[in-house]
């Protein structure tokens, strides 16, 4: 039986990125089931740092030891400039770079030969920060992966899109994750404790939710957004503290997602909380509604508008 291609329709595909590892890691399994093929020689990631590509690599690939990520350098030298070194018995078929990393230690046309040679040799490379080394390069990845408010997820051809293009949405629309991310833990410093420990936590477009089994949260929306403003007004420096827990005006606050946040809660812009929750009957769960960012319409079957003009 011949194989069939089913990436050749493949234009790009829109997904949340979603806050905490585990839900970035399961994000990454389903995008390597949905849209990645045997062929595909050269992955381009592209987000800013704290975005989260390191885990959705590490969802995509498990086992593939990354050169470095948040936690620091993994391995040295880079196993992609030494494969003339590699045993005859066991060579990797998957390579990890950080173009931007790299480029502190190495030329660009030194990473350059190196990917080409990989690629050249049957070898797959999944390149961080790929926009920097897609002009040099000479060619397109194959599968192009943008990490910002949303992840985006493209199959470039002889017409585009360029990285360059992934990369100016991402860059710009992360700050909204951001900004989101952070009022997000704001709202769970001012709640009371049974209430914070039952709500998780689920995605919408330029803001955050705040989900409640089984019955409405008790909580005081108006007192809540005005103790929120309060915070941000104070402008409070926000630090990461470790995998498990960020620091906001020096208080430690347990975070799913400690690296995407603003620096000081002053940059936080458009704060506001939808007046009451939502019941989503679909799911059978209550939602506390958060929005960020320029003003938009609060109406409810248009906040997660698809805008493709």
């Amino acid at each position: 039986m011949a194989y069939v291609d089913k990436t050749t329709s493949h234009l790009y595909s829109v997904y949340f990125a979603p806050r905490g590892r585990d839900r970035m890691y399961a994000l990454g399994m389903q995008v390597a089931q949905l849209h990645l093929s045997p062929f595909d020689r050269i992955i381009g990631v592209i987000g800013e740092a704290g975005s989260g590509k390191s885990m959705l690599i590490k969802g995509m690939f498990p086992g593939l030891e990354l050169t470095n990520d948040d936690e620091g350098v993994n391995m040295r030298p880079l196993p992609l400039l030494a494969q003339e070194e590699e045993s005859r018995f066991y060579s990797p078929h998957t390579y990890h770079m950080d173009v931007r990393f790299e480029l502190g230690f190495s030329q660009m046309h030194t990473l350059v030969d190196a990917t080409l040679q990989a690629i050249a040799r049957g070898k797959r490379v999944v390149i961080e920060h790929f926009d920097l080394l897609q002009e040099q390069l000479g060619m397109n990845a194959d599968l192009i992966l943008g990490i910002g408010e949303e992840v985006i997820v493209t199959r470039p051809n002889v017409f585009g899109p360029l990285p360059a293009d992934i990369a100016r949405i991402v860059h710009k629309s992360v700050r909204i994750r951001q900004m989101a991310h952070t009022a997000e833990d704001l709202c769970e410093r001012h709640m009371t404790p049974e209430e914070y420990d039952r709500c998780e936590h689920d995605d919408i477009k330029n803001g955050f939710l705040l989900v409640f089994p089984d019955r409405p949260p008790e909580v005081d929306i108006p007192a809540l957004e005005a103790a929120v403003r309060k915070d941000i007004a104070a402008n409070l420096p926000v630090e990461y503290v470790d995998d498990q827990h960020v620091s906001i005006g020096g208080r430690i606050h347990r975070c799913t997602g400690p690296r995407t946040h603003v620096s000081e809660t002053g940059e936080i812009e458009g704060f506001r909380l939808l007046p009451k929750p939502i019941y989503d009957d679909r799911k059978d769960r209550w939602l506390l509604v958060g929005r960020v960012g320029p003003k938009q319409p609060d109406l409810l079957g248009h906040i997660n508008n698809v805008d493709l003009e």
